[in-house]
This record gives structure tokens, C-alpha cells and sequence, in this order.
């Protein structure tokens, strides 16, 4: 973390010396519908740039207290990261280090294991899977908002009750508000942009006529959470358990050592039946779980939280509020996102994941053309790019579920779910994700200079040594939410900077060209792209000094050098990098990362053709 950059400051180093917070004002330019997982992502990734006005609203009269959603993919921990959060929400959770998976034994009067596998396959993420109550990473993010450059505080108590566009070019949608405290008092907001985080109900997905489209599975599932004593062995693993004649069960452990959480099958609905028409109590929960769990025996002291809902994937055909018949030449201005645009069963643990991922997809490009950076047509991709993903996962999700309720006749059908889950682990991580080509992600034309950096996909970290304190860390971390493009540059064999090597020249190219034809006056040199270089040698053996400037830039009123742009692999505890990611060691590679932590091209270190017409294409210069 990099501070007193503009004059020492004591204090929390995480809290912004920001203006206190205006009073909210009746034009900004994004109002978010919504303070779920969804609309808490887009308004902290907001409120760090401070010339974005933002508001959040929502109609509840407080902050979320008690969380439905609990599992954390390690891709979200890894998006907490550039956040700022990631430490909080690691030392709080449960950590699902391994899975259980168990089926009727020989007899039919019982159950065994027949499974116990690793959650997450070996460099999948530096990150682990995590649960942990939602509202705890609700806390993490009003926080975050709270300490921003733009500090952010939600209103509650409002609810959206019409949105629609006007002519005002400046401010093209109007929304009104009317207060939920029984006082009905109205409340008119104009802005810019209005993105819809408001569920499955969402009232901006009604207003821009879209709707939810697909089939429920008809299935009852039951969940709580317990406080129990058990003797089931695997009550502190994520644990599977198909039974045969009382149903399945899915076991997650909460954070504190104490709290389970069981998702419990029960029976089919049938015709028009809803999950309501069942009158489902917790003490039937209980009598279900204890006879899946049998022989082995459940006593339920406290129920901490319950519920019941039907099984349903729906989504979606867009995710933005132009039509087809007008796409390419009317620029979106209202979005939805989260459960507002696609709903998943929470077996795969899916659903607020996928909706933290769509508004950090969504923020950085919102940010970058309200803030002059790039063309508008940049927030088209937002719903090319989420709508594609969230149907992928749709399909995965029901394949989960139908597997997980599915009865086994066999040892042969058992064992078709863990081994559905053993193959798409990448899935359940949140690391899967690719994105098709675009002005965004070209087509993988030089894939072979970095194996392992695949267009399109996120950033995969991997250890280095930063060359100016020798300090060891993940490359990936120093990728934050801070809206800046990131171009990556491995150096090929033998270069270490020096003049006339390949890293020398690229460097004098960017800061000749791209960095000086899109980088704001006054601003500092890497404030909108973001070079750093990983070197081959060992850091012990580098000379710093002799690094080109652009590696040792001078920032900030006094001008002060950054000495964190330069690493090297960690050769001491492995792995080596320019290995372990497939990296071109005599030709290096360049790689031009997203703010959102994507790749988008992966370009040879002297290609300056290829960088000048990629960000050419995107960008506006200043």
C-alpha cells in the first residue's frame, strides 16, 4: 500500500483525506437501485474517483444485518483484494478446504464416504474459497465506500416506484423515489446513468421492459442455520450426502467455528404449487435432515436462519436498456445486474458472485467515459460480455443441481456428481470466466509468448520479488480498483533495462506516445496506464539505478520516485514465474491488462503498433 505521496499524513493509511460527505443532490451522474452485493461492488469501485458523483439507494431502512448468500468464490476474494479488503474477509471466514462426499453404504442401512477431495485444485487462485455471512461483506464494502476519494453513504428507506429517459441531454433519466417510512413522501433523482441492483423483483428491469426468462426445476429445497451437536464426522467440511430414499443434503460450515448451514431436498413441487403453499417450518428442516443424516444423529439447539425456496435459473436477453434494432448506434444508459438479470440455484454457489463480477465488470468502464477517458461504446461490452457468462453459468448451475437431487441407483450414478464437481471446479472458483473477442479482447494472435496468460481471461497472480525492497508478493495484488489500465511487460533473457535493450525502448515508446497522448495534465505519469516490468534475473543482482525512468517515475507535488514497478521471480521460494505462466523467455511479452484485472492482449514487447491502435480504438486523448 502506497501513501504520503503528496505530504506525510498520520492515521489509518485506508481512509481517503476526502471532503466530507456533500449532501445528496438531486443530479448525479450513476444512481444505483439497489444495496446488495451488486450495487455495494459498483458504488465502491465509484466512490474511488472523485469526479463521479454517485448514489446508492435502497429500500430497506438499514443496512443488510442477517445474509442469505455464504459463499465466497476465489475470485471475489481476489477482486476483495483490489478492493482493499481481502485480509478482513480471510481472517473472518470458514475456509472450504476440503469436500466430503458420501452415499449409502453396501447394506442400504447406512452412510459411508466415499470421497474426501482438495475444494480447490493447486494453482487455481492464491486465493481460497471462503464463507461467510453477506452481510459481514456488505460491512467490508460501506466501509470501503465510507473512507473513499469520493466518500459515498447510502440512502435507505427509498423506493424506486418509476424510472424513465427524458430529454435532457445532460441528464437523460429521471427516477422517483418515495420514501418507505409511511410519510409518502416523493423524491425526484436525475442522472446520468441508473443501474439496477434491485433483485429478482427488479422494478428498472420492469421499467426497461425486460424480463426473466427460463424454467424452475420444481424442486423444494430447505436451508438454516444451526447450531447443532452431531456425531456425523464431516459436520466441519464442506460435505455431499445423497441418500436414497430421504433425499440429499449439503453441508457448509460457517464462519466461527460453531455454525452449519444444511441445504436440505425436499419433496417435488407439483402443477402450480409454490414453495409458500407448503407452510415449511423449521422443525420440519430438522426432521428431513435427520433422517438424510441417519444412522447417524442431529440435535438442533438453535436456528439461527431458515428458509425455503424452488430451484430456477433464469436470465436475461440483455443487460443494458438498448434494443437490437438500435444497438451500435444508441449508447445504453440505464443497466441491470445481479439478480435483477440473471437468477441461479445457490448449489453452485453462483449467485452473488456472479453479480459482485457483473458490477465490477460494469464500474471501471462507467468511471472511464464519464471521466472523458474512453468512447462511449465501451459500455456496450458491459452487457456482451455478463449476458454470455451469466447463460454459461446457467447451464453449469442446472447441471449442478440436477446431479446434487438426482437419486443414485448405483455406485456408477453416485459418482457422477463429485465427479461433475472434480471437472468444473474452475466454475465453482469464479476463475473460468472468458471473455469473447472484442474492442476489448483480441483473438490470442501471440498466445504463445504467455501460455499462461489467456485473452480475455482474468490476470492469474503468481509470486515475485519487488526488485526496489525485495519484498515477496503476488504480482496479481498490485492490480487495485483504482480504474487504471495495466500494461505488464516480462523481459526477455539478458534484459535488465538497460539502454537500448527491448524494456528501454517500450519505455520510451509509452512515454512518448500512449501514456503522453491519454494522460491528463498535471496528472501523474502513471495515473491512467500503469507499466510494470517483470525481470528475469535476480533481484540481488539488479541494478536499479539503472532502470529507465518510467520504472523510477517521479509522482506527486514533490515529485517523489515510485520504486514498486520493477520485479523479479521469486527464486528463493518458487516458483519462477516466466515458468509457471509460460512466459517467452527469449522473445518476454507484453500484456495489457483491463481494470477489471482481464487480459486483453497479450502483444510482443516492440509491437507499438499493435498497443497505439488497441488504445486508440478505445481511448480518448486528452
Amino acid at each position: 500500500m502506497q501513501y504520503h505521496l503528496n505530504g506525510f499524513q498520520s492515521g489509518d493509511p485506508s481512509v481517503a483525506r476526502a471532503a466530507a460527505v456533500a449532501p445528496h443532490k438531486d443530479a448525479v451522474d450513476v444512481l444505483i437501485v439497489g444495496c446488495g452485493p451488486a450495487g455495494l461492488t459498483l458504488a465502491t469501485q465509484l466512490a474511488a474517483f472523485s469526479d463521479v458523483t454517485t448514489m446508492i439507494t435502497e429500500r430497506k431502512s438499514g443496512p443488510l444485518e442477517l445474509g442469505q448468500a455464504d459463499g465466497l468464490a476465489c475470485r471475489s476474494v481476489e477482486m476483495f483484494e483490489a478492493f482493499g479488503f481481502a485480509e478482513k474477509v480471510l481472517k473472518e471466514s470458514y475456509w472450504v478446504n476440503e469436500v466430503g462426499f458420501w452415499r449409502p453404504d453396501a447394506t442400504g442401512g447406512g452412510l459411508t464416504r466415499v470421497d474426501r477431495i482438495q475444494d480447490v485444485a493447486d494453482d487455481l487462485s492464491e486465493m481460497p474459497h471462503v464463507i461467510l455471512n453477506q452481510a459481514r461483506v456488505h460491512d467490508f464494502y460501506l466501509e470501503q465506500m465510507r473512507n473513499a476519494a469520493r466518500p459515498i453513504l447510502p440512502v435507505y428507506g427509498h423506493e424506486m416506484v418509476d424510472v424513465c429517459k427524458t430529454d435532457d441531454p445532460e441528464y437523460p433519466v429521471i427516477a422517483t423515489f418515495q420514501s418507505v417510512d409511511g410519510e409518502n413522501e416523493t423524491r425526484k433523482v436525475r442522472a446520468k446513468y441508473v443501474v439496477g441492483c434491485d433483485g429478482a423483483r427488479s422494478a428498472v428491469r420492469r421499467a426497461m421492459g425486460h424480463a426473466l426468462k427460463g424454467e424452475a426445476a420444481r424442486q423444494l429445497w430447505g436451508v438454516m442455520d444451526v447450531l447443532a451437536v452431531t456425531d456425523f464426522p464431516d459436520i466441519r467440511l464442506k460435505a455431499a450426502i445423497q441418500s436414497v430414499a430421504h433425499g440429499s443434503i449439503l453441508i457448509i460450515p460457517r464462519e466461527g467455528g460453531y455454525l452449519v448451514r444444511m441445504y436440505i431436498e425436499l419433496d417435488a413441487l407439483h402443477g402450480d404449487e409454490r414453495a409458500a403453499d407448503r407452510n415449511v417450518t423449521p422443525e420440519m428442516l430438522i426432521a428431513k435432515a435427520t433422517k438424510i443424516l441417519a444412522p447417524y444423529t442431529l440435535e438442533v439447539k438453535e436456528v439461527a436462519w431458515w428458509s425455503a425456496y424452488e430451484i430456477g435459473q433464469r436470465v436475461c436477453d440483455t443487460f443494458d436498456d438498448v434494443t437490437s434494432d438500435v444497438r451500435g448506434t444508441q449508447m445504453p444508459r440505464m443497466f441491470i445486474a445481479g439478480d435483477a438479470c440473471h437468477t441461479h440455484s445457490p448449489k453452485a454457489g453462483q449467485g452473488m458472485n456472479v453479480s459482485m463480477a457483473d458490477t465490477f465488470n460494469l464500474g471501471w468502464k462507467l468511471a472511464a467515459v464519464l471521466r472523458g477517458q474512453s468512447v462511449p461504446a465501451l459500455l456496450e461490452t458491459y452487457s456482451e460480455e455478463r449476458q454470455a457468462k451469466a447463460k454459461e453459468l446457467i447451464e453449469f448451475d442446472k447441471d449442478m443441481a440436477r446431479l446434487f437431487s438426482a437419486k443414485p441407483r448405483g455406485a456408477s450414478e453416485a459418482e457422477q456428481f463429485q465427479s461433475y464437481f472434480k471437472k468444473h471446479g474452475r466454475y465453482t472458483a469464479g476463475v473460468e470466466t472468458r471473455y469473447a473477442p472484442s474492442m476489448l479482447t483480441d483473438t490470442g494472435t501471440h498466445a504463445a509468448l504467455a501460455t499462461g496468460y489467456k485473452s480475455g481471461m482474468r490476470f492469474h497472480s503468481a509470486p515475485v520479488i519487488r526488485l526496489g525492497d525485495a519484498k515477496p508478493m503476488h504480482l496479481g495484488h498490485v492490480l487495485k480498483a483504482d480504474g487504471r489500465w495495466r500494461l505488464i511487460g516480462f523481459a526477455g533473457s539478458g534484459d535488465e533495462g538497460q539502454a537500448g535493450s527491448a524494456i528501454e525502448i517500450l519505455c520510451s515508446f509509452l512515454a512518448k506516445g500512449p501514456i503522453a497522448r491519454f494522460t491528463p495534465q498535471g496528472a501523474d505519469i502513471d495515473s491512467v496506464l500503469d507499466l510494470r516490468v517483470v525481470f528475469q534475473g535476480a533481484h540481488q543482482k539488479m541494478k536499479i539505478e539503472a532502470l529507465p525512468n518510467l520504472l523510477l517515475p517521479r509522482k506527486g507535488r514533490y515529485g517523489l520516485i515510485d520504486y514498486e514497478k520493477a520485479f523479479c521471480p521469486d527464486l528463493k521460494n518458487g516458483p519462477d514465474i516466466f515458468d509457471h505462466r509460460g512466459i517467452d523467455r527469449a522473445k518476454g511479452a507484453l500484456l495489457i491488462v483491463r481494470p477489471d484485472q482481464y487480459v486483453s492482449k497479450v502483444l510482443p514487447l516492440s509491437d507499438f503498433e499493435g498497443i497505439t491502435a488497441f488504445f486508440d480504438g478505445l481511448m480518448l486523448p486528452v
